[in-house]
């Protein structure tokens, strides 16, 4: 019996995610240890296991997929940062916000490093992408700490440079593991090590805020 063109489509579908998934963790790992300039469309499809048309047929071409895993490694990053909210409970959201953003830098350490080569060269590729609404979307985060602190649920710090440390401090332990574990004398930072650095960055940026660090 033929499948119906809507099951198909699914098929199609799957074939699409499971395919783009591929392609994008194999750009990853050769952007992450390449660079942009020292990677090309044929290590990228050898790491994939897919003929190299695959890749074209995908992305279109090296910048648009390197743009890609850029965009998606900035929503990842920033994502729970959408969810916040005048009404929220600052305690809870941001220790929620802590612990995604370590649980990242424990999973996604090479996306992030991609990232930071990206902005530390001037972000050339990522400019257009940041230029498009990004600093009405950061607006955005400032107005919802300033409501906080209007409320009184935290005490009066700068917002904008408060979330440039809530940035700063969690992806530290993506972009810099070497002088970490250096600093630490281990080879692999374990669950346990992240989780304690978690612990203690909440506890030290909700005191920050005015907060105590019970719920």
């Amino acid at each position: 019996m033929s499948k119906t063109p809507n099951a198909s489509s699914k098929v199609i579908g799957r074939i699409r995610r499971i395919n783009e998934a591929k392609i994008l963790k194999a750009a990853e790992l050769e952007f992450a240890e390449q660079g942009y300039q020292g990677s090309s469309i044929n290590k990228i499809a050898q790491r994939a296991e897919l003929p190299k048309a695959n890749i074209h047929y995908y992305f279109g071409s090296k910048q648009e997929l390197y743009l890609k895993v850029l965009e998606t490694t900035h929503k990842l990053w920033d994502q729970t940062l959408n969810d916040f909210k005048p009404e929220d409970d600052p305690h809870q959201v941001l220790s929620t916000y802590i612990q995604h953003k370590m649980a990242l830098a424990q999973s996604h350490p090479l996306a992030s490093r991609i990232f930071a080569k990206e902005v530390l060269s001037g972000a050339p590729e990522l400019k257009l992408y940041l230029d498009k609404g990004y600093k009405e979307w950061f607006q955005g985060r400032v107005a919802v700490i300033e409501a906080w602190i209007e409320q009184g649920k935290i005490r009066p710090i700068n917002p904008v440079h408060f979330i440039f440390l809530l940035w700063a401090t969690t992806q530290h332990y993506a972009d810099f593991e070497t002088q970490i574990l250096a600093a630490m004398g281990k080879r692999k930072l374990t669950q346990k090590d992240y989780d304690l650095a978690s612990q203690t960055l909440i506890e030290v940026i909700l005191k920050g805020c005015g907060l105590t660090t019970q719920a």
